[in-house]
């Protein structure tokens, strides 16, 4: 993998911080164009023929702000084709653009795996995360959490010695909860701190499934402590089956609603989890996770697409998720030319662009 240049660095992120440029458009716009570069040259007169005067990419100062404040606070800035990029996370269909890292960003390519659970844990529930993870870090594994209260704290604190990771949903340098500050800054020193946000950015509420997807995509598999059935910590084992990592379970009592989170994942398939040797016994089963082949879905796409085929396509399209092949099939088209015309209906707002291909409006 040859290096990025300057520019490319500074188009990808500026690309990945264009509003309503989300993972999966910025993947794709990637592959059509070749680089970031070429996609910014290309957009404003995507953006033109769809009639979104509104759509803008976002000032070279803005971006240039951005950067200015990362090295300010002495944080790396990790691109999507840099060479330190995670490749358990680059498997990920689509990864995010960049990360923001504070601390030793090369425990993120080492073997990881996440502990989390509820924010009012128990006291058991806390002393099992903390004593399982400190087991994990000793066994060589890099425990991924997310620096909430309760489970996650304990999951942090249990392998600070060996190395830790907190991805947050906020900015690197947005410390939530206050009163993990100190933990915050004893991750910097002894671990990694992760960010998809931009630096200075306070977390919002829509952050935090963003966060939950990083965690489980850097782990090779995701052990829940305790959470209830509605819980963040249920989402990120949602995540972590869909992107092919094991979900770990640690069984509870039925009286205690922290609990029904874990016990329900037992009933669905996941691993019981009562210590180390789960996890190890699990992970000596052959499975290859590795970043998607090379092939693109834009081969043979057209330089232009005409208006006729976008409205082709576009009447196909409903709210029912639908691959893209599958559309290519019924307007008997080359794929390329489909996912060429979907790429720009989605720049319009007339479609929605979804992992593994799919598309809905």
């Amino acid at each position: 993998m040859s290096p990025l240049s300057d520019a490319e660095r500074f188009a990808r992120l500026r690309l990945a911080r264009t509003d309503r440029i989300g993972p999966v458009t910025f993947s794709q716009l990637l592959q059509r164009f070749g680089s970031a570069e070429a996609a910014i040259d290309a957009l404003p007169d995507l953006v033109r023929r769809s009639g979104r005067a509104d759509y803008v990419l976002p000032p070279t100062a803005a971006v240039e702000a951005e950067l200015e404040a990362g090295a300010k606070l002495g944080a790396r800035l990790i691109l999507l084709g840099d060479s330190g990029y995670p490749s358990l996370l680059a498997a990920v269909d689509p990864p995010p653009p960049l990360l923001w890292t504070r601390g030793d960003p090369t425990l993120l390519s080492r073997a990881c795996i996440a502990v989390v659970g509820a924010r009012i844990a128990s006291a058991g529930g806390q002393r099992i995360a903390r004593g399982l993870a400190q087991q994990l870090g000793e066994a060589g594994h890099v425990v991924v959490s997310g620096l909430a209260r309760g489970i996650d704290t304990a999951a942090h604190q249990g392998a600070l010695p060996t190395g830790t990771i907190a991805v947050l949903g906020g900015g690197v340098d947005d410390v939530y909860p206050p009163d993990n500050a100190g933990l915050y800054d004893q991750v910097v020193e002894q671990g990694c701190i992760v960010s998809e946000s931009p630096v200075g950015a306070r977390a919002q509420a829509r952050d935090f499934p963003r966060r939950n997807r990083i965690i489980s995509g850097l782990s090779r598999g995701v052990i829940v402590v305790e959470a209830e059935l509605r819980s963040g910590s249920l989402i990120t084992a949602r995540l972590a089956g869909e992107q092919g990592r094991d979900v770990f379970a640690v069984p509870g009592s039925p009286l205690d609603p922290r609990s029904k989170g874990p016990n329900e994942l037992l009933r669905q398939g996941a691993i019981l989890c009562e210590g180390l040797e789960d996890v190890e016994r699990a992970f000596t089963m052959l499975r290859t996770l590795r970043e998607p082949g090379g092939s693109s879905p834009f081969d043979g796409a057209p330089d232009q697409v005409d208006e006729a085929l976008l409205e082709r396509v576009a009447a196909l399209l409903s709210p029912t998720p639908t691959p893209r092949d599958e559309l290519a099939r019924a307007l008997q088209l080359p794929v390329g030319a489909v996912a060429a015309a979907l790429l720009e209906l989605s720049l319009s707002g007339r479609a929605s662009l979804l992992p593994g291909g799919l598309v809905s409006l």
